[in-house]
């Protein structure tokens, strides 16, 4: 089940951020994501979870809908599918990696993302981000750039909603 994040999952998300330093394609480290990023994704209503299905499950993989002003103003975006909305932070607890839970969480945010007003999904991928590219692929998303951003390379798509 995929509900809207809620203060007390506070620790148990960051927790989970946390598990995916270190991991394979994965740029995250201890300062990114942090609290910060929890405490803004819990004030605009968009940082929603999935947790095992049980009674108070615990909480298995994440997703945000971002506001980035520095990747909303990139120029390779298609003019005629603005406003665009991005999906980030997807995370998915290791032992439940490899089922197809974060393409679950891209699908609910594109969803989101739709019922928001948002004409397109427009993201970055840190361009050695493997798994996330080919996830990418699967959903058509349409590579329409290059960028250098947070001491990072990225690929930029987009896809109309």
């Amino acid at each position: 089940m995929i509900e809207l994040a809620r203060e007390e999952d506070r620790e148990e998300i960051l927790e989970l951020y946390h598990m995916q330093i270190g991991r394979e394609f994965c740029p995250w480290n201890e300062h990114y994501p942090s609290n910060d990023e929890i405490t803004f994704d819990l004030s605009r209503d968009a940082l929603y979870v999935m947790r095992e299905e049980r009674e108070n499950g615990r909480i298995i993989a994440a997703v945000s809908l971002e506001e980035d002003p520095q990747v909303d103003e990139l120029p390779c975006w298609s003019k005629e599918l603005q406003p665009g909305g991005e999906i980030a932070r997807v995370a998915v607890h290791p032992d439940h990696q490899n089922r197809g839970i974060a393409r679950q969480m891209v699908r609910f945010g594109l969803d989101r993302l739709r019922e928001r007003g948002y004409k397109s999904f427009h993201g970055i991928v840190n361009a050695l981000n493997e798994k996330a590219l080919r996830s990418y692929a699967v959903f058509g998303f349409q590579k329409m750039g290059e960028c250098d951003m947070y001491e990072q390379h990225f690929i930029c798509y987009e896809l109309k909603l």
